[in-house]
């Protein structure tokens, strides 16, 4: 498609997205149009097979990314009020947009000029020229007048002071994975990753992360030109399982083992830590197993917020009795009676 064209149409305008339309929306909308202005459903309507063609030139265009930028350069020059004419045979005066670069692209045969906006050094012509420093010169820019201040550089500035910066370039961002051990993820760590070249990077993991986490760690990118910024490392983190210890959370979990008799008389037991060191809980007569319970305090420490302790009772079954340990449990058995746990249970199912 030639750059002309490029001027005149408004390809956004044609599949009916905006400007900030992402791939997505623009499949979308052209899929929706191609249905829509089919030849083979508009057999006898001229202006719609005109319609299927110009939306797929759009989509054609907005679709590939190099191929927007490209666009949205030149649309963003017409703009600011340049405007072309398409002169093949027409008189002095009325060259067309393609003759016009041309002259700035090395001789004859009129090769097509792309732009690219892609990023700091955005806004160049094929060959590496500045599209200001070419528009300058059609303009008249390039005569010996000097420099003027708001202009692309010397001479009168047809476009009201749009320029294009050549600053220097930032570096990119790197993508990059580590795995942390449990305790390490809660309460924070330096690691030290390899790059390809060789090199090594250190980046602290604040306490608290979790798996799966992405973590923006600024600086630790590539480099960018000299005196431009480095590139930021974006860091998946994994963490281990721990033996002992979960997480939901801030909250960190752990289940705990007690007696039967402890569960069925009360007792206070010890409940380990992550740091450690151990706390004693009290456990209440009859508590059940499943039951949580909480400890203020003793979870995750974030800098937003402190998680606690989740201790999840789990009554253990004795696997083997000895006499006097039976006939006791066979005296609490006759003592129950025939009171059934699972009456409620029961009913409820059959609801």
């Amino acid at each position: 498609m030639a750059s002309q064209d490029w001027f005149e149409k408004d390809f956004y305008a044609i599949l009916g997205v905006p400007k900030d339309a992402d791939t997505a929306a623009i499949k979308k909308a052209y899929r929706k149009l191609a249905k829509q202005y089919h030849p083979d459903r508009n057999a006898d309507d001229p202006s719609a097979e005109q319609r299927f063609k110009d939306v797929g030139e759009a989509n054609a265009v907005l679709s590939d990314p190099q191929q927007r930028e490209e666009y949205d350069a030149v649309r963003s020059m017409a703009g600011g009020g340049a405007r072309f004419r398409a002169g093949a045979g027409g008189p002095a005066g009325d060259a067309g947009f393609e003759d016009i670069f041309s002259a700035f692209g090395g001789g004859g045969g009129g090769s097509r000029v792309r732009f690219s906006q892609g990023g700091p050094g955005g806004g160049y012509a094929q060959g590496g020229e500045d599209i200001n420093d070419i528009l300058a010169q059609m303009f008249g820019g390039a005569g010996g007048a000097g420099p003027r201040a708001g202009g692309p550089r010397g001479g009168a500035d047809p476009f009201g002071g749009f320029t294009s910066s050549r600053g220097p370039r930032p570096g990119a961002d790197v993508q990059a994975r580590t795995t942390l051990a449990f305790r390490d993820a809660v309460e924070g760590a330096t690691v030290t990753l390899s790059t390809r070249e060789g090199g090594k990077v250190t980046a602290k993991i604040p306490a608290g992360v979790r798996d799966g986490q992405k973590i923006r760690l600024r600086g630790k990118g590539a480099e960018g030109d000299p005196g431009a910024a480095r590139g930021d490392l974006i860091l998946t983190v994994a963490v281990r399982k721990h033996p002992v210890f979960g997480r939901s959370g801030d909250d960190l979990t752990v289940d705990l083992p007690v007696t039967f008799a402890e569960a069925a008389l009360g007792a206070t037991v010890s409940v380990p830590t992550l740091d450690g060191t151990p706390v004693r809980v009290k456990v209440a007569a009859g508590t059940p197993s499943g039951r949580v319970l909480r400890l203020k305090g003793r979870g995750v420490q974030t800098a937003k917020a402190t998680g606690d302790l989740l201790a999840k009772v789990q009554v253990v079954v004795p696997q083997r009795l000895s006499d006097e340990a039976r006939h006791a449990v066979e005296t609490l058995r006759d003592a129950e009676g025939d009171a059934d746990p699972r009456a409620t249970l029961f009913e409820q199912a059959a609801t």
